[in-house]
């Protein structure tokens, strides 16, 4: 599926894990800005649920099969997934830091996190440069070892493509999906 002019194509991270979530199942695409993910997603078969503050963004997905979508600012106190299960998260580009519990009390059993975003030492390159929205070294690992999830893959480190950046990355499972890695 290639990408218009106008829209990002899939990072390659995502792409790469997006076959290990549990069929059939949904996916969270949070902070899903114009939903190159969502799409991705959506064309792997599996329904999806978009979510991003910005309704400009999301208009591109409108219409979009397999794809329900969400306008919400999810830093504003009310975190709409409440209760929810996913057999999959994915995160590209974003972190807010209190969130970080909830969203990862969302994944279901079996379930796979997918999270790519700017780490410590981005600030070089531009934004983000508040540490606020920086992971400092490692911190997704730890995110997992205080939760006992497997890690099927993680990087971390300055990264040329699609633009000089600081990013950290990981894979993860969580349940009997792990034992099938």
């Amino acid at each position: 599926m290639a990408a218009s002019p106008e829209e990002s194509p899939a990072s390659p991270w995502v792409r790469r894990f997006a076959q290990l979530i549990p069929e059939p199942g949904e996916v969270l695409d949070l902070a899903c800005g114009s939903g190159r993910h969502a799409r991705l997603l959506a064309g792997l078969g599996y329904r999806v649920e978009a979510v991003d503050r910005s309704s400009q963004a999301l208009a591109s997905l409108h219409g979009s099969e397999r794809v329900t979508l969400l306008q919400a600012d999810l830093e504003d106190g009310r975190w709409p997934y409440r209760g929810r299960l996913f057999a999959g998260i994915v995160v590209t580009n974003y972190l807010f830091r209190p969130r970080i519990d909830e969203l990862l009390a969302c994944l279901a059993e079996p379930g796979v996190l997918i999270y790519e975003t700017f780490m410590v030492g981005n600030e070089r390159y531009g934004k983000p440069s508040n540490p606020d929205f920086l992971l400092r070294s490692q911190e997704m690992l730890a995110w997992m070892a205080q939760r006992g999830w497997r890690v099927v893959a993680f990087e971390e480190g300055q990264v040329a493509s699609p633009r000089p950046a600081m990013l950290q990355r990981l894979c993860a499972c969580r349940g009997a999906l792990a034992a099938l890695l």
